[in-house]
């Protein structure tokens, strides 16, 4: 695709100048490049808040745009009109007249990118900003972004899934197929030892004939510190994480029963949040924050990092870890238009946003060393490509409500079904089964996510729930999960939220989400 540029923009202080062969005239210690598709910023003491880039090629009018989320889907990922799109994170995707035309930024960016479009041309914003102040490079050259255009002809599923490995072309992806148990949607957080046992004895029973066996992962409510509460003020879900509750006792005696009943044990935790008395530097300034820890300060990584090694030490095989947008912003991604200037302060204001967000993922896989796998749950997501090996890629299922199922699971699946095998190992979340859900509806989320090639992974409450037609079908599902498979395709993707149709490995299904 030759796309004609039209102007480059800085914003200092949060008015927008003129760039003209890399040089502001009002700044001379900034100067910014876009050489070879790479755009980079070289400034000294001046904090630089954005770059902006417009071309002069149009999007119709009348094309369909398909944009991504900032991290998780929250059940409105669609095919829109272009006079209905707004900011579209990290890359977007525009169909008209049988072709696809796509714009985007490789993975693992230093700044946070999103895109416009509309009768003027295409626009990139790269989000330089250090929380809520522009960052100070100190005389620093730094790479924002890759810029990547290509043009399809045909089916826009393929061509996402084209596009989404252009833009990560090294991925880290689990050696087989990911899947097996969670207990958060069975037990939101009352676990115990004894109902992890309970649960990994069901979960082994539905893949005994599996040689590729199936994770058992403990999720939130093992920590020392975790409060449920009946109201914000009393719930606590943080660390510290390198001690054990008096409810579960050993951690490493669990992982090892675990292991010997034949699954591969899992653990859940939020590196950012603890009531541990720690230094004031160490805690994220941001309105009220206690337990917020600023992942700008190289102590904090390093204890992140000691978090880690302590749950690789005790043998678990995975690792799900959850909450670090939040944590860090204070917001989910839906309410998040855009992250430049965020109301947040890091101690360290001469490292983007972006930079300081890839350094802590970075810290959790170094710790995590090469043979465990690591989840990215309410992560970025283009930041996350290419460090771990899964990301939870929506908000919550549930096994209470089919309605936040039929909205979260089934949006994410197909939306984010071309980041599968690009990006990570996409996962879109859990069936829960609790009785509390319709069994003919629960049944239909388990055969879809079973035939779509990515993660599966049930919760089983202990509640009588678990009835020989269920184990069939849940063994039925782990012999389809347990081998690779290519992804599944949303047939009716273009023309709805919650796509019915489905192409797999298995055949054409149609599924009723509604009734």
């Amino acid at each position: 695709m030759k796309m004609q540029l039209y102007s480059l923009e800085i914003n200092i202080e949060n008015n927008w100048y003129p760039v003209e062969n890399g040089k502001t005239p009002f700044f001379p210690d900034v100067n910014v490049t876009l050489e070879n598709s790479v755009l980079t910023l070289t400034a000294g003491e001046t904090p630089v808040r954005a770059l902006r880039v417009h071309w002069e090629n149009i999007v119709p009018a009348e094309a369909d745009v398909l944009g991504d989320m900032w991290e998780r889907g929250y059940g409105d990922l669609h095919w829109k009109k272009r006079s209905e799109t707004g900011v579209l994170p990290w890359y977007f995707l525009a169909a008209w007249n049988g072709s696809v035309s796509a714009f985007g930024v490789k993975t693992q960016p230093n700044a946070m990118c999103w895109w416009a479009c509309d009768d003027t041309g295409v626009t990139l914003t790269a989000d330089t900003t250090s929380g809520r102040k522009g960052v100070r490079l100190l005389g620093r050259t730094l790479p924002l972004a890759e810029i990547v255009f290509a043009e399809y002809t045909g089916d826009a599923f393929d061509a996402a899934v084209s596009f989404c490995k252009m833009m990560c072309p090294s991925p880290r992806l689990p050696a087989q197929p990911v899947y097996g148990g969670n207990d958060w949607y069975c037990n939101y957080g009352e676990n115990s030892y004894e109902s992890i046992v309970e649960h990994t004895r069901k979960i082994v029973g539905c893949a005994k004939e599996n040689k590729n066996r199936p994770f058992m992962v403990i999720d939130d409510g093992w920590q020392l510190c975790h409060h449920n509460g009946t109201n914000d003020a009393e719930y606590f879900n943080g660390g510290p994480w390198r001690y054990c509750s008096r409810r579960f006792g050993d951690m490493k005696k669990l992982a090892e029963e675990i292991t010997a009943m034949g699954a591969k044990p899992g653990i859940w935790f939020r590196p950012l949040w603890t009531t541990e008395e720690l230094p004031k530097e160490y805690i994220l300034k941001y309105e009220t924050t206690k337990y917020t820890l600023d992942p700008s300060v190289p102590a904090v990584l390093e204890m992140i990092k000691e978090d880690v090694a302590t749950i690789r030490s005790w043998g678990y095989k995975l690792i799900k870890h959850d909450f670090t947008s939040y944590d860090i912003f204070a917001k989910w991604g839906m309410d998040s238009d855009r992250y430049l200037g965020m109301p947040v302060d890091f101690a360290d204001d001469t490292r983007t946003t972006a930079e300081i967000v890839l350094a802590l993922y970075r810290a959790i896989r170094e710790a995590a060393g090469d043979d465990i796998l690591i989840i990215g749950c309410n992560t970025f997501s283009h930041l996350s490509a290419g460090l771990f090996e899964l990301q939870r890629t929506g908000d919550d299922t549930s096994g209470r409500e089919w309605e936040r199922t039929r909205k979260m699971g089934v949006n994410t699946l197909a939306f984010r079904a071309p980041h599968h095998g690009a990006f990570y190992a996409a996962d879109a979340d859990c069936v829960g089964i609790t009785g509390q859900v319709d069994w003919e509806k629960n049944k239909q989320w388990l055969d879809v996510l079973a035939k779509s090639g990515t993660p599966l992974f049930v919760s089983i409450a202990d509640n009588g729930c678990f009835t020989k037609e269920v184990e069939t079908a849940v063994t039925a599902a782990f012999q389809k999960a347990c081998e690779p498979h290519a992804v599944s395709r949303p047939m009716d993707w273009m023309t709805t939220k919650t796509p019915r149709v489905w192409q797999s490995d298995f055949g054409t299904d149609t599924y009723n989400w509604n009734d």
